[in-house]
């Protein structure tokens, strides 16, 4: 795998939300901060700027963790790595016994029906999987508009989907051109609409349904 190739796993969330959202940002390389993103970059500084390595109830948690996958072609940064107690589990240098990992992920707002937030720790699974030689079977979301955990088994059908949810984004970061969009509601909370200018699509699907129709009327 090129280094030129390497996708970031926050990047999952953005291109299941919108493939140009994604685009515009992993591609063009370009950003604007919202109210929201302020908001979200503010919590995960809060997480990863906390104590290195914490200790509670047995559980080990390192945070702001650093994880890739030369097989994935993915790299990223965890909130969260927990190492919990088991039997069957890794050794780790610095403490004995042996330990299951988790990694955790924060978000800002609350849980969602799709599974882009999934995904996104799928995807931290499958690297730590990859540097630490283990198989890891559950993750966890911690939403801070809940303030609820949310904890998810990373099955074969999630790691069947970021697979190929992967194989799109590298195919269309590869040819480096920002797909079209589509003027929905979920564009005016977008911080990057005015780069966007999503309103110029809804002129033009109007245009095209006003062609398609006529033509239909023929």
């Amino acid at each position: 795998m090129e280094c030129n190739d390497i996708l970031m796993i926050s990047g999952i969330q953005h291109f299941l939300y919108c493939k140009r959202q994604w685009a515009l940002i992993h591609v063009e390389n370009q950003w604007k901060e919202s109210g929201l993103t302020a908001e979200g970059r503010i919590m995960h500084y809060r997480v990863h700027s906390s104590k290195i390595t914490d200790i509670r109830k047995g559980t080990i948690t390192y945070r702001g963790v650093h994880v890739n996958s030369e097989r994935y072609g993915l790299t990223g940064i965890c909130d969260a790595v927990e190492m919990i107690p088991c039997t069957d589990g890794i050794t780790l240098t610095d403490h004995p016994g042996t330990w299951r990992v988790c990694p955790v992920e924060y978000k800002r707002g609350k849980s969602k029906v799709n599974d882009e937030d999934r995904l996104q720790v799928t995807a931290q699974a499958l690297c730590l999987e990859e540097m630490l030689s283990c198989h890891i079977e559950e993750g966890a979301l911690f939403y801070g508009e809940t303030r609820r955990r949310e904890y998810l088994e990373i099955t074969p059908k999630l790691r069947g989907k970021l697979v190929q949810t992967i194989s799109e984004m590298r195919a269309l970061y590869v040819k480096g051109k920002t797909p079209e969009g589509e003027y929905d509601k979920r564009c005016r909370k977008c911080s990057l609409h005015d780069l966007c200018m999503p309103e110029l699509f809804a002129k033009k699907q109007t245009v095209e349904r006003y062609i398609t129709d006529r033509l239909q009327e023929v």
